[in-house]
């Protein structure tokens, strides 16, 4: 009797090898990234052709960033935005994910608070800057109310819809364990909500970040954001256009590891979820 050849190739095998579908996956996120990146720079040489008033060229540019890395009053002022935009994320992250657990578990208080936290999302904050100013005064408190203005809404609202999307059963095991609601947000709802929470930071970073310069520009004499005023207002392109892209490649960088992150979560959390499923 004659054995049949087996139809299992390697080709098949390959295919199906996680480890090489995950590497033809970075090598395409890192090609598609670089091909946004060339195209970025190609628009970007075009306006400046365009108007080389208002913007400086990509190979300037950078080379004025080069210098200003270089400077004193460079890092001065990045200091100060440091401190600032440090204190914002702080107060907006710890602030955000407090309230919104409480709001997420509370389901009535969490119906009321979701159409004002959306009407407060999207009312534009400058328009509240001299009510700001007001209470808070000129100084690093402006900028750091500023920066958790924008910031905190958006971690509240993804840590609420987070916790009131969690599996209920988990709530019950709680209550029936008796468990304290500190112990029951440290054990249960911190640990089920974590990538969305992730999710909600990685927003709030961004336009943290926002509130943050928009708020040096207004009213400060230090900070990014005043270079950045400080550039139009003395017709300095040069420095402008660099302060800019030292922000972009920074907020960019920090993004890239935030959304990394949160993929990592929610991939770890799919895994986990699907053979619960299939039981």
């Amino acid at each position: 009797m004659s054995v049949a050849p087996e139809t299992t190739g390697s080709a098949p095998l390959l295919a199906r090898d996680p480890s090489s579908a995950a590497r033809r996956r970075s090598v395409q996120r890192f090609l598609d990234a670089l091909a946004f990146v060339v195209v970025l720079v190609a628009l970007w040489q075009l306006v400046y052709w365009k108007s080389e008033v208002a913007i400086t060229g990509p190979l300037e540019t950078v080379e004025t960033a080069a210098a200003l890395l270089g400077s004193e009053n460079f890092w001065r002022n990045a200091l100060a935005t440091g401190r600032a935009f440090g204190a914002s994320l702080i107060l907006s992250c710890v602030g955000g994910v407090a309230i919104g657990l409480a709001l997420g578990a509370h389901r009535f208080s969490g119906a009321v608070a979701a159409p004002m936290l959306t009407a407060l999302y999207t009312i534009p904050k400058v328009t509240l800057y001299p009510m700001v100013l007001l209470i808070f005064g000129l100084g690093i408190s402006a900028k750091v109310a500023f920066g958790v203005m924008h910031g905190i809404i958006p971690v509240i609202i993804f840590t609420m819809d987070a916790v009131r999307n969690i599996n209920p059963v988990l709530i019950k095991t709680a209550r029936i364990l008796k468990l304290s609601p500190a112990q029951t947000a440290a054990r249960i709802l911190i640990p089920a909500v974590t990538p969305e929470i992730v999710t909600g930071v990685r927003v709030g970073f961004s336009l943290t970040l926002l509130g943050v310069i928009i708020g040096e520009m207004f009213a400060s004499q230090q900070g990014l954001g005043f270079l950045i005023i400080n550039g139009m207002n003395v017709h300095d392109v040069r420095t402008l256009t660099a302060v800019v892209l030292l922000l972009v490649l920074f907020a960019v960088a920090c993004s890239s590891v935030l959304l990394a992150l949160d993929r990592r979560l929610n991939g770890a959390r799919r895994a986990t979820d699907t053979p619960a499923q299939a039981q």
